[in-house]
């Protein structure tokens, strides 16, 4: 019998992968671990129900044995491994999360970047947020989460699930416990979702500038060779049942994406959401060149209660992205949640404050960009590390997110239209780098996770995680950084990146799409 595994998510198989122990249901860490099997029974390991492992029968009984020689017993008949039986509150919970991470691009980060932009050009930020989600859900289908999440080499996966080939309502995969599954499926459209989020938060650094079509053009070619490498060197790895013991943990990680094998932490995406769009976003912000008007001109937000409405809607949509990682409706999924909660309103009142004190004056503006913040920074974090560690990466990345869009903004020289490297950028590296800190056992973290004893693990060194989180980050900033370069000139040369100047100062509204928000 043939066995496929699927996953999604990092450690080191031996001593790597974090999370908290809660209950039987969720002894799994963080972000997107996923097994896909052939409605068959796993080799590695007996499979389970809701509550506990089934018992497998291993001989027949005693008595068959000693039956009398001139009247054998007839052999029982081994029994066949139970099937694969799905979690069912597992999979409602990742559905659900799969739901709000929808939410949050449709319609929450249309109208968080709406309300940014100028009137005039409101409508081309909401069609180019629907268009590029819609783009890449088709395209996740038809060739993305095969080279995501599919075993193929340590940088990108294979061609098992190209057009969707074999997924169906039978397909199941394994979550972060061994044992416990939900249907393929659900974690498609999980992890689809997070792909059309991504995509679509770099188009913020270019608005009110930019032709249809290169936005477009621009989304297949850094989907494809930027988004989809980065979540296989992420988060796959062949699955918790994977780990039978120590002497298949070489040939797991083998199989395993690059920065998973290497022990990096990234629980929902800072590495490959956040700082692989934000790099993107800031390439393009200094290849496309600055708005017309761009120093000279008041260039203003046109409505901040759209904006408001947009972050409100993301916080909301975040508990989904962040705690449904934990792909388990238990304690780690709890964690996530709570700390997504936390990190929130510490960088929403840290971005205040200094504003407050630097300024005089406290806005709207600065506290829901606060929020998106502390959203961005705590998502690498979120399953591994306690609530302390939330409040201070919260009101960190609140701190240095308000420098990332004023005083770095300023040194950078690139119109970064809405903050997308400012924000994301700055708050996705602060998480990253944090989340070695504050998964600390010592610091009240999650530590490190031994898929095969199923046990935390006793060392913990902040220096060496650190290290490993800053590789993450590095190899995001160059991967990123490249494929977009490239691809920027691609588009540049082929469909035109930029529309003319005449067009721009009307509105991309009319000249690019014919319709208006706002009648006069």
């Amino acid at each position: 019998m043939k066995t496929r595994l699927f996953s999604g998510w990092k450690t080191r198989a031996q001593m790597l992968c974090l999370a908290a122990l809660c209950g039987l249901m969720t002894a799994g860490v963080a972000s997107t671990a996923f097994a896909a099997q052939d409605t068959v029974a796993p080799t590695t390991e007996a499979p389970a129900t809701d509550a506990a492992p089934a018992p497998i029968e291993a001989a027949a009984p005693a008595e068959a044995v000693a039956a009398p020689a001139e009247a054998p017993a007839e052999e029982a008949p081994a029994e066949e491994a139970p099937a694969p039986t799905i979690s069912k509150p597992d999979t409602v919970w990742v559905l659900v999360s799969a739901v709000l991470v929808i939410f949050m691009t449709l319609p929450g980060l249309a109208l968080f970047y709406g309300g940014l932009v100028r009137s005039k050009n409101v409508l081309s930020i909401l069609i180019q947020n629907l268009a590029v989600f819609s783009l890449v859900a088709v395209l996740w289908a038809v060739y993305g989460y095969s080279f995501a999440f599919t075993e193929g080499n340590a940088f990108i996966g294979g061609t098992d699930r190209l057009f969707a080939a074999g997924l169906n309502a039978s397909s199941i995969g394994a979550t972060f416990t061994k044992g416990v599954y939900i249907p393929e499926l659900a974690f498609f459209v999980f992890q689809g979702a997070f792909a059309c989020i991504t995509c679509a938060l770099i188009v913020g650094a270019f608005a009110e500038r930019v032709k249809f079509a290169g936005v477009m053009l621009f989304t297949v070619l850094w989907f494809t060779f930027a988004y989809l490498p980065m979540a296989h060197m992420v988060w796959f790895f062949p699955g918790p049942d994977a780990f039978t013991s120590n002497e298949v943990v070489p040939e797991v990680l083998a199989k395993s994406g690059y920065l998973w094998a290497k022990g990096a932490l990234d629980f929902a995406g800072g590495t490959v959401v956040h700082i692989n769009a934000a790099i993107a976003g800031l390439v393009g912000a200094y290849v496309i060149g600055k708005r017309t008007g761009y120093g000279r001109e008041a260039i203003k937000p046109h409505n901040l209660t759209l904006t408001m409405v947009g972050a409100s809607i993301l916080w909301v949509g975040w508990f989904g992205f962040n705690a449904g990682s934990a792909l388990e409706a238990g304690g780690v999924a709890a964690i996530a949640f709570v700390n997504t909660f936390l990190a929130t309103a510490a960088a929403v009142v840290a971005w205040l404050l200094v504003e407050w004190i630097t300024k005089g004056k406290p806005s709207l503006l600065g506290a829901a960009s606060g929020a998106v913040a502390g959203l961005v920074a705590i998502t690498p974090a979120a399953g591994l590390v306690g609530l302390n560690g939330a409040l201070a990466i919260g009101a960190i990345a609140g701190v240095l997110c308000l420098w990332g869009v004023s005083g770095l903004k300023k040194m950078l020289g690139a119109d970064d239209s809405l903050d997308v490297f400012g924000v994301h950028g700055v708050g996705g590296i602060t998480g990253a780098l944090l989340t070695g800190v504050f998964a600390a056992p010592s610091l009240g973290g999650a530590g490190i996770w031994d898929y095969v004893t199923e046990t935390g693990v006793a060392e913990y060194s902040i220096g060496s995680q650190v290290w490993i989180q800053a590789q993450g980050v590095l190899i995001t900033v160059v991967l990123s950084s490249v494929v977009a370069l490239v691809s920027y000139l691609i588009v540049k040369y082929t469909v035109g990146l930029r529309v003319p100047e005449e067009a721009e100062r009307e509105g991309l509204d009319i000249t690019s799409h014919g319709e208006s928000a706002y009648e006069a």
